[in-house]
């Protein structure tokens, strides 16, 4: 056959005879098809067979058609602007649909089809017709989805026109725009024809693997998007998918399930094949039941996940795959990967950071992309044949951003649609442009009008945000090349899990507070007692509310612990091996009544703030139960999913009676202190801590100064009271006595103690008078991690 010949005028070459160095014959994606199948072990690694043609293919179809001086004129008439990229794209992509096949090449593609029928036993086989470009897929330029991809394609005519249309799809609007800001000649790019057994994921489902986290870089996480059906909508960004991210160092070890965020997707339709009346494939709304389900189990979240580690070894650089699960063998194939060329590709010695001032209503939601904040006249654009519309330096508003519009997507200031995820089409190309994006909004198009300014924030995290107006925005570059050494631990306070990455690069010693219950009020959503004591909720929309969230998990029990533990999890593993302190919930009474179902459980109180709060709740009948399942979390996070560099820290701890009582229900649920290495903390923030620190060092392993709660119960005044502001001060003698007398008991004691409050982050100073006194860490607020560095260090040293 064809590809027994050894030259370059080999016109096709089966995938188990290339190699990722074969990009000039065969493009970059099936270049890294055939690496796939040589070099991985395909008892872990499936990838569909298939086979390719070659760029002389390309070339030799060009000019038997004679059509050279056909794309010389029109590329000529773009460049001097007699004909617009439209235009000219369009007029290039009719001819070559015309082109007819040498006869020599057309009879290679047609034995192999048969061949390809012949090895999986199956007469005209459903393929996928990939285009592979040789300007695509690079290590350094990636640009995916330039050229079109045709599924389900069944039968020998259907076969060699989807061919023809591949090759007419090196000259989409999209992939001429991509090679002009790249620099390459388009009369020196090729165009190689994957052809691909398709996995029957129109049955099942299918989607995109990362194996680095797309918006912070952080290269210690796989990240997965999936849907039901074909993958196209995933990748195109037609559906909102769900979402998972894992911890890549557990995976060699088979007992730990280090799935550290599941998100539910609305996946809203689903691609599946036609019916025979031409279309090869149509998509379909979900069901009901579809769209409340995960696409995946979390054993497959961990197959495809170990897949992602190995595939990513192979190639030495963090990858982009599509992954598809049949529906008739349940397996799981990857059908594509590629360099990932974003992220891989960021310096590591500096950050930009965007913070937000005062700024208007917020608007609408997503998942943000890009990490940055921009403003402008929204622009909305229903169909590509609106593009014209578009104004420089406009926010875009679409449904979805098909990848036809990227010469329109560059020239925005940023982008926002109605659906996709951040694997989509739409998410990647915004990241190479640079553009930031709020993708899977749901509803910005009903939402936004034509000419509204708005605000786009990337910067809050995993959530983007759409305010009405100009906000007020301030950009920080952060110099980590010269970072100084510190005997004093620098640590950092953390409350919300999807911004926790977006701090990886901080050469933080850890984190010193990490609020849990941030996560409770914003992920979990439910009071713990609502529940476990479910039967007393009586509102009926509570219990409407609280079924529709824990619906998929054993018990609703479950759902808190998992879904607490994973929040926790997604902050652990930034920062593993280091340590990571989680208090436990110190929410006050009225907060807790905020909960979902929590009105039911908590009393009213005068003075929350010194009520029943902290390790009061813990052994009483009024909230054991709740406690119970925070430690069922933390046991699930340290033992179940492997972050044991989690310290546990009880706060509001009044006295050492309390303290013995507190251990006792934590070991009675498996958190014994010394077990496992498990050290428990305790906050100091009252002045008995400080008073009796030689008695809470005998049953603790280290503590924590509250300075905001010291301040207030050592001066008596209310923290949050506006009259009496002005006396309100850390540096106040006696709160500064009440610091230095614990710092110095709890060195005497061979405890750890650092300070978590919020003086050090507002008062470079403050962290100054700490370092004298002694103090083992001091944990501040990321945006001014880098200045209580540079002024312990310059403590240290005078």
């Amino acid at each position: 056959m064809a590809d027994m010949d050894t030259d370059d005028r080999r016109t096709l070459i089966w995938f188990e005879h290339l190699r990722r160095g074969d990009v000039a014959l065969v493009g970059g994606k099936n270049a890294s098809l055939g690496e796939m199948v040589q070099s991985l072990d395909a008892s872990r690694i499936r990838v569909p067979p298939g086979f390719a043609t070659t760029s002389s293919a390309y070339r030799a179809f060009i000019a038997a058609n004679g059509f050279g001086a056909v794309l010389r004129e029109e590329l000529a008439a773009l460049g001097e602007g007699r004909k617009t990229l439209a235009q000219a794209g369009r007029a290039i992509r009719e001819t070559l649909a015309t082109g007819a096949f040498p006869p020599q090449i057309e009879a290679d593609i047609l034995d192999a089809y048969r061949e390809l029928g012949r090895r999986t036993g199956r007469e005209n086989p459903a393929v996928a017709v990939r285009s592979s470009a040789t300007a695509e897929d690079l290590p350094d330029a990636s640009f995916a989805g330039q050229q079109e991809t045709f599924l389900n394609v069944e039968g020998e005519r259907a076969l060699l026109m989807a061919c023809r249309r591949c090759y007419a799809s090196l000259f989409t609007d999209r992939a001429i725009t991509y090679r002009e800001i790249n620099g390459f000649d388009h009369l020196d790019v090729a165009l190689s024809i994957g052809v691909q057994l398709m996995v029957r994921s129109d049955i099942a489902g299918s989607g995109v693997m990362f194996s680095i986290d797309t918006e912070s870089g952080f290269d210690r996480t796989v990240l997965i998007n999936a849907a039901w059906g074909l993958g196209e909508n995933v990748v195109q960004g037609a559906v909102s998918p769900d979402e998972y991210q894992v911890y890549k160092p557990f995976l060699a070890r088979p007992e730990l399930v280090p799935i550290t965020h599941k998100a539910l997707g609305a996946k809203e339709i689903k691609m599946i094949y036609g019916t025979g009346d031409g279309a090869a494939t149509r998509n379909v709304p979900t069901s009901k039941a579809e769209r409340e389900s995960f696409v995946l189990s979390d054993g497959e979240i961990l197959e495809l996940a170990r897949a992602a580690v190995e595939i990513e070894a192979h190639y030495g650089c963090p990858m982009d795959m599509e992954w598809a699960r049949d529906g008739i063998d349940g397996q799981l194939y990857i059908v594509q990967a590629r360099p990932e060329t974003v992220q891989s590709r960021r310096g590591a010695g500096a950050m930009k950071t965007y913070s937000l001032g005062a700024h208007g209503e917020r608007l609408l939601s997503g998942l943000s992309v890009g990490g940055a904040v921009a403003s402008g006249e929204v622009i909305i654009i229903e169909s590509a044949a609106d593009i014209d519309r578009f104004v420089d330096g406009a926010v875009l508003v679409t449904s979805t951003t098909d990848p036809d519009w990227v010469p329109v997507m560059k020239r925005a200031a940023a982008i926002v649609t109605d659906h996709g995820g951040r694997t989509s089409h739409a998410a990647i190309v915004s990241r190479e442009l640079g553009v930031p994006a709020v993708v899977g909004t749901g509803n910005a198009t009903h939402v936004l009008h034509d000419q509204q300014q708005v605000t786009v924030s990337c910067a809050e995290g995993e959530e983007g945000v759409i305010y009405a107006g100009r906000a007020e925005v301030t950009v920080e570059e952060l110099d980590l090349a010269h970072v100084p050494e510190t005997r004093t631990q620098v640590m950092l306070n953390l409350a919300n899990p999807s911004t926790a990455a977006r701090w990886w690069r901080l050469p933080a010693d850890g984190v010193g507070l990490a609020r849990m219950e941030f996560v409770v009020s914003n992920e979990v959503r439910v009071h713990p007692l609502a529940l476990t004591r479910y039967e007393q909720v009586v509102s009926e929309e509570d219990r409407a509310a609280i079924d529709a969230l824990t619906r998929g998990h054993a018990d609703r029990t479950a759902y808190f612990v998992e879904t607490l533990a994973r929040g926790l999890a997604r902050i652990a593993a930034v920062w593993h091996p280091r340590p990571v302190i989680v208090r436990m919930s110190d929410f006050k009474t009225n907060e807790y009544a905020d909960l979902l179902g929590g009105r039911a459980f908590e009393p009213q109180e005068e003075n929350p703030m010194i009520g029943f709060r902290g390790a009061s709740r813990y052994y009483s009948e009024g909230y054991r139960d709740g406690f119970e399942l925070e430690c069922r979390a933390i046991r699930h996070l340290r033992e179940g999913m492997g972050f044991d560099n989690v310290v546990v820290m009880i706060p509001f701890c009044r006295t050492v009676g309390e303290a013995d009582r507190v251990l006792e229900v934590m070991a009675a649920q498996g958190l014994e202190r010394g077990k496992a290495g498990l050290e428990v903390y305790v906050m100091c923030e009252i002045p008995s801590n400080v008073i009796e620190a030689e008695r809470f060092a005998e049953r603790f392993d280290g503590f924590s100064i509250g300075s905001n709660d010291l301040t207030q119960l050592t001066l008596g005044i209310d923290r949050d009271s506006e009259a009496l502001a002005e006396l309100f001060s850390e540096r106040d003698p006696a709160v500064l006595w009440m610091i230095e007398t614990v710092i110095a008991k709890a060195r005497k004691a061979g405890r750890k103690i650092g300070l978590c409050g919020q003086a050090p982050s507002n008062d470079p100073g403050f962290a100054r008078l700490l370092v004298q006194a002694g103090i083992s860490s001091i944990s501040v607020t990321p945006d001014s991690f880098l200045a209580v560095k540079r002024n312990v260090a310059e403590a240290e040293a005078g």
